[in-house]
């Protein structure tokens, strides 16, 4: 049972823990930068908010409400996801925003990760609008009273961000576990934060249809996994060969003639084989 649960850990965590740990050994702290400043613009955004002279301004530049006019929403919509709300406690927000966007900067990239927080926060946001709209009496629409709710936090963009991850590192449970504990949560609690994670989710889930139906243009009409794995470890993502100085995977013509194979990288320890026994709100 122990060396089933290990393989599976392997199988679906692996490539992930490799390529995070890795980052995080050769490179530190230098490489989640916009990790690092998000979670110091919470910090001080908490700070500034809870202060009788702060509220307000946070309030007028993050602060978004079903009942704002569209234009204005979307103006507050980028500072938003780095509000955390008032009700809930400021060290969840940090934990999401260290951990999640950690991990999709090294995996992703600062500009991917950027857009796809952004994608799902915006996500969300539309979606009250719609649900406002369809009304209380609709699986998908929301009562009236949900119009004044402040809808800020990085809750949204770090359910798409894992999602998202986890889609292009194959830990496909993990994946479906995220998304099962998001209809979870709407089914015992039906408010519009669990609702706009749900948003986030099909957001998210259009990009990734997006890419596998590029990818499979790319194969000829193919599966499009390994077109995708071949993206995530790739020039993209490749942290290895670009940071470490190791030589790349792809070898030249004249390393085939000389081995009769192309040298691969040493793999993680984890991701060894194992021995057989001989066989909102938003936050």
């Amino acid at each position: 049972m122990r060396a089933s649960a290990r393989a599976f850990a392997r199988r679906e965590w692996g490539p992930l823990y490799a390529t995070v740990r890795e980052a995080l050994v050769v490179r530190r702290l230098r490489a989640i930068p916009l990790t690092l400043t998000a979670v110091l613009l919470t910090s001080v955004l908490q700070v500034v908010q809870n202060q009788d002279w702060g509220y307000q301004p946070v309030q007028d530049l993050g602060s978004v409400r079903a009942a704002d006019p569209l234009w204005l929403a979307l103006l507050r919509t980028p500072l938003s996801l780095f509000v955390p709300a008032l009700d809930l406690p400021v060290w969840g927000a940090l934990a999401q925003v260290l951990l999640v966007f950690g991990i999709a900067e090294i995996c992703l990239g600062r500009g991917r990760t950027l857009f796809l927080a952004y994608a799902a926060t915006l996500a969300g946001t539309l979606y009250a609008r719609v649900a406002l709209a369809l009304g209380p009496d609709t699986p998908l629409g929301l009562p009236a009273t949900e119009a004044q709710v402040v809808d800020t936090g990085p809750s949204a963009a770090v359910v798409g961000l894992a999602v998202y991850v986890c889609w292009r590192r194959r830990a496909r449970w993990t994946a479906i576990l995220v998304v099962v504990a998001m209809v979870v949560e709407v089914l015992v609690k039906n408010n519009l934060a669990g609702k706009e994670h749900i948003a986030a989710l099909a957001a998210v889930g259009a990009v990734v249809a997006v890419q596998e139906w590029r990818a499979r243009r790319r194969n000829g009409g193919g599966s499009a996994d390994g077109a995708v794995d071949g993206a995530a470890d790739g020039s993209a993502d490749g942290f290895t060969s670009r940071s470490t100085g190791e030589p790349s995977s792809e070898a030249g013509p004249g390393a085939g003639s000389r081995s009769g194979a192309a040298a691969g990288p040493v793999p993680h320890p984890l991701l060894q084989p194992e021995a057989e026994p001989r066989p909102g709100v938003r936050s």
